[in-house]
């Protein structure tokens, strides 16, 4: 049923963005990304729900994240590398302590820096896709259309250490249907 209601979710969000008069989506660069953000988007949050409460405290070693601490990594700097790169802005991180959150609570700060995101996504402006950004980590300057792939490029690579952990639990892996 909660698969259902997933799918039900993603198809409901995907028809509104693609119900949107094209007018409505500012640039080429967000009608080609935003599909495929909405994507990753709807495959992390099956992910998060597919965990049951009791073992999102579950880490495989003693120095791995807990899968809620993925989590939690994954719903805020969304938003942070949004802000500092896409957008430009400075942020100073402050990540919430996922050992406080309950798993309701957490998939709300995932849906939230999803929402973040796809908000910007939805209404940046062309000048600011084509401003150029240094990643803090590599030093590259990219452009900040590029960025947006780096913002996801991240969740993903958290989302398929999630996707270990359900494993090592016994959980089958929601299916990846990109």
């Amino acid at each position: 049923m909660k698969q259902f209601t997933l799918v039900l979710v993603a198809l409901i969000s995907t028809t509104l963005v693609f119900s949107q008069p094209e007018s409505e989506l500012k640039t080429e660069f967000t009608k080609m990304y935003l599909p495929v953000w909405l994507e990753a988007q709807s495959h992390c949050l099956e992910v998060a729900e597919a965990m049951p409460q009791e073992l999102y405290s579950f880490r495989p070693t003693p120095e791995s994240k807990s899968f809620a601490e993925q989590m939690v990594h994954i719903g805020y700097t969304i938003e942070l590398l949004t802000k500092r790169y896409v957008q430009g802005m400075e942020v100073v991180p402050n990540t919430p302590d996922a050992s406080k959150l309950s798993k309701s609570e957490i998939i709300a700060l995932l849906k939230s820096g999803f929402s973040y995101t796809t908000e910007i996504i939805k209404t940046i402006e062309q000048e600011k896709l084509d401003e150029t950004c240094v990643m803090y980590h590599s030093g590259n300057t990219v452009s900040r259309a590029f960025a947006f792939f780096y913002v996801q490029d991240h969740l993903t690579n958290h989302r398929a250490k999630a996707n270990l952990y359900l494993r090592m639990n016994g959980i089958e892996p929601p299916e990846y249907t990109w």
